[in-house]
């Protein structure tokens, strides 16, 4: 019996997955990924390569993809908590340039696939963030793309988030309601909108 509950997204293509927590009062058990659970529900894509991330609140890493190399990407939070966005970048899409977010946290446990043909990033909103990924294919160096994070076109409703566009990708004048400054690296702070990339 399938130990994951899959459900589809409004754009097709990405899943959210949740697993079967064991808990008891000594903590608990649950498995983070099983094949055949995944071929079961649909989902028979194969990882090559796992990677792990920190950040601090107010962190926003994206919008990323990878031009020739495409990756889907099974996601998760093992501390704190981020919002997790997916952007529709396949040309021939009838949801191109829609975005679908969702929070994941330690807490909920919740699992997000996001299919190759996607740009990805994600907003930290706790103190600190631990995120887990696996990936469909390697990352190679000189490949990637990326989208300004806040494209009024794309036009993703950030949580928590304060500031209006300027023309640009950079972070001056956007802070969480808290009023903590929102991060970005320099690379996404020059990426462009979706109609100004290869689009």
């Amino acid at each position: 019996m399938s130990q994951i509950k899959v459900t589809e997204c409004p754009i097709k293509g990405l899943y959210i997955i949740e697993p079967t927590v064991h808990g008891d009062d000594r903590g608990y058990f649950m498995e983070t990924y099983n094949f055949h659970d995944m071929q079961e529900n649909g989902l028979s894509m194969t990882f090559v390569q796992d990677n792990q991330s920190m950040s601090s609140k107010g962190v926003l890493r994206g919008l990323h993809y990878q031009i020739n190399h495409p990756q889907g990407k099974l996601v998760r939070v093992i501390k704190g908590t981020v919002f997790d966005v997916a952007v529709d970048i396949r040309k021939n899409s009838q949801t191109f340039g829609k975005w679908f977010g969702i929070e994941l946290s330690e807490e909920n446990k919740l699992q997000f696939y996001i299919s190759p043909g996607f740009a990805h990033g994600f907003l930290v909103l706790s103190d600190k963030a631990e995120f887990c990924y696996k990936c469909t294919d390697f990352y190679h160096p000189g490949d990637e793309g990326g989208i300004a994070w806040n494209d009024p076109e794309i036009g993703i409703a950030w949580p928590e988030m304060k500031g209006l566009y300027q023309g640009s990708a950079s972070a001056a004048g956007y802070s969480l309601d808290d009023g903590t400054c929102i991060l970005l690296s320099e690379k996404d702070q020059n990426w462009k909108t979706l109609k100004e990339t290869i689009f």
